[in-house]
């Protein structure tokens, strides 16, 4: 999430999945903000409660956008899910800025689930990366829009929505998503709030005029508008880029995990119905997680993972030579990291040993 601005379309789903469905389907993070909204719908209700859920949810069909030419869709039982913070300014966003008509991914997040859905690998990709986006289909016009060399990873979702956000994750680590999850500012606060807010612990004061988020250091249980604030902090942590701010969404991703288990979600049957009303406004998400029913296999099979077991990381980069302002892959560890998502194993540590987003210095902010 950022200062920048913009709204963009939607396309809504218009066929089913082209491949059988698998396994997998039965079994995401907030990713994992949005993974932790997406379990707090397991288990939710039955009759009037299904059809209202159901009508809250809105979804993407990114198969029947991408079509076939997609890497492999590999059936091993683990399952990769690309979960996107979008900053659309339209509607009740607008107190974060100007809208200027488009909107983007400034929160991008690949998230693994292993094998046996017990332990999780999610890597966050700067929204500077500079990438070479592969050629798209807006959203909102349906007319191809070209490819680009050196361009911002976030510029694939302002261009061309979901799917073309998916296509450039996928060009970039040979990976099929299997899932995509969105989730946006007002959601994001909402469901924090309905949650009774997320404590933290800053080891320092945090004062962001930025993200209007004012703390010393201490304990906190924040609410929604200070969650985002923390999420949407850069200036004021690390060296004030967004490799800082994902130190930050890190730490503050595990605390949400752990309030979600502590809350009593799943023996509460208002609590449960409640942050289900929320998380399924809150949430777009692709066509074969679009019912209630799917949302909940998938979300029952994901109760076992807890923040223990979930491994964060960020995508090896460098600064870019060029600019300073921008980060460029480390080819080499980064491919490190996409051998192990396929290989479904954990990421090895030397893979982040050089990136210049994995100093630490913002994480250490907030325990």
């Amino acid at each position: 999430m950022t200062e920048q601005s913009g709204s963009g379309g939607r396309i809504r789903p218009t066929g089913k999945r082209r491949r059988k469905p698998s396994r997998r389907h039965r079994a995401k993070l907030a990713a994992i903000w949005t993974l932790a909204a997406v379990v707090i719908v397991g288990g939710g209700g039955l009759g009037y409660a299904y059809f209202k859920l159901n009508g809250n949810l809105k979804a993407v069909d990114i198969n029947a956008a991408l079509g076939k030419d997609r890497p492999d869709n590999v059936d091993n039982g683990s399952e990769d899910i690309l979960v996107l913070g979008s900053d659309s300014r339209s509607g009740a966003n607008s107190e974060y800025g100007a809208d200027e008509g488009t909107a983007r991914s400034d929160t991008a997040m690949v998230v693994h689930v292993n094998k046996g859905h017990r332990a999780a690998s999610v890597v966050s990709i700067p929204r500077d990366t500079l990438v070479t986006r592969p050629e798209c289909t807006s959203d909102t016009t349906g007319k191809p829009v070209a490819g680009e060399q050196r361009a911002m990873f976030n510029t694939a979702y302002e261009v061309g929505g979901p799917a073309c956000a998916v296509k450039t994750v996928e060009s970039m680590s040979g990976i099929r998503m299997d899932h995509y999850l969105e989730v946006d500012f007002t959601g994001f606060k909402k469901l924090i709030d309905e949650l009774g807010g997320v404590k933290i612990t800053t080891t320092r004061a945090i004062h962001d005029s930025k993200s209007h988020l004012d703390l010393e250091p201490g304990t906190h249980t924040l609410d929604g508008e200070q969650s985002l604030g923390l999420v949407r902090t850069r200036k004021s942590v690390g060296d004030g880029s967004d490799l800082g701010r994902i130190q930050l969404q890190q730490a503050f991703i595990k605390a949400l995990m752990e309030q979600v288990k502590s809350v009593g979600v799943f023996s509460n049957p208002k609590t449960l119905f409640d942050l289900a009303d929320t998380a399924t406004k809150a949430i777009t998400s692709d066509s074969d997680l679009g019912s209630v029913q799917q949302l909940t296999g998938f979300a029952n099979g994901l109760k076992g993972l807890g923040a223990k077991n979930v491994h964060m990381v960020t995508l090896p980069v460098q600064y870019d030579p060029a600019d300073p302002n921008r980060v460029v892959p480390l080819e080499e560890s980064a491919q490190q990291v996409w051998t192990a998502l396929k290989q479904d194993k954990a990421i090895p540590a030397s893979a982040t040993e050089k990136s210049a987003g994995d100093k630490g210095v913002a994480g250490s902010v907030v325990r």
